[in-house]
């Protein structure tokens, strides 16, 4: 741990006190660009090996068509653990968003909780930069157009963090509801278009919770690279399984993306074999496993969302809150 980092935690331990961050609070001390070079550092520590993270803890809710998710990870110093949802149902139902959060940080020395703040915009956020993470070593680096299937709020971070790694570039924006990617093409300066014509873009975004494949192999170019986002739990697949076959497939974490992620159901049938995986993203932001090696290949991020990427964005997140005395200070342990 380094002497500032050290001296923060020496400071919460005299002061015995948790801050506490509201979703707003969050949302004004997360800067994109911090966010994707902090969630690039923890992919390459995973890759290393440097990291704990045990297998995420799924709670199945189907009589209420939903679920919990419980991630616990450890990283350079910082621990901490998520309590996150996915209840696809609660927009049209309920008013509020399919996903919600809250996230623990603590001392790992003292076990004091350092932190306890929202985790809904955390999630969106830390997901956006993961794709930054992978299309920079996977994408073409002359990428000039991204297509995004499903345009809701990931989209929306998901756009902000590939505008750290790439300069400018054309958006096409893919929704089953005409009004939210309509939205979306809006605030964003892009158009609306097809699934096809999204899947045409030399990026292409997909953040759906679809059980059946919706992007088909004839739609995808050479040179493509697909930052296939939605697949996060067993069942769920959102590109068509020729698409895997046909390209270098990335997952952010091997049992993890087998079990839920989007390789899991070709997996599963038999379709795809594990070693027709190419790496984990760690790896190849570790330098073990290469990235992009032609103009030519399709490449597949398969995210299914890491609780370091959590861990590293909350620390970040919090040693902001502690510099601008963000949030309320709560004596929760008394």
């Amino acid at each position: 741990m380094d002497t500032k980092r050290a001296s923060v935690y020496l400071v919460r331990m005299r002061d015995g006190k948790t801050r506490v961050l509201t979703q707003s609070d969050v949302r004004s001390l997360v800067d994109m660009g911090a966010a994707v070079a902090a969630i690039e550092k923890a992919f390459a520590a995973h890759g290393r090996g440097e990291t704990q993270m045990p297998v995420k803890v799924y709670l199945e809710l189907a009589e209420f068509d939903g679920d919990f998710r419980a991630m616990p990870a450890y990283f350079d110093g910082s621990a901490g653990v998520k309590w996150v949802n996915a209840h696809p149902r609660n927009p049209e139902r309920y008013g509020i968003p399919s996903v919600l959060g809250m996230y623990i940080l603590s001392d790992p020395k003292t076990a004091l909780p350092l932190a306890v703040m929202d985790a809904t915009l955390l999630t969106a956020v830390r997901t956006g930069a993961a794709a930054a993470v992978a299309s920079k070593y996977l994408a073409r680096g002359d990428a000039a157009s991204v297509g995004f299937v499903g345009s809701g709020v990931q989209a929306r971070t998901l756009l902000e963090a590939l505008r750290v790694v790439f300069p400018a570039f054309e958006v096409v924006a893919a929704d089953a509801s005409e009004a939210a990617a309509r939205g979306f093409a809006e605030e964003c300066g892009g158009r609306v278009g097809t699934i096809a014509e999204a899947a045409a873009c030399d990026i292409l975004c997909t953040a759906t919770p679809v059980r059946q494949p919706i992007v088909r192999r004839e739609w995808i170019r050479p040179g493509t690279h697909i930052n296939a986002m939605g697949a996060d739990a067993h069942g769920k697949q959102e590109l068509e399984t020729e698409i895997l076959l046909a390209a270098k497939v990335v997952v952010d974490d091997w049992e993890q993306a087998c079990g839920s992620g989007e390789v899991n159901v070709p997996l599963h049938e038999g379709a795809l074999r594990r070693e027709q995986i190419h790496a984990a993203l760690g790896e190849v932001v570790a330098g073990t496993r290469p990235g992009r090696e032609s103009a030519q290949e399709i490449t597949v991020f398969d995210s299914t969302g890491l609780a370091v990427q959590d861990v590293a964005l909350a620390r970040l997140v919090y040693e902001q809150a502690r510099q601008r005395n963000a949030g309320i200070e709560v004596d929760f342990v008394g």
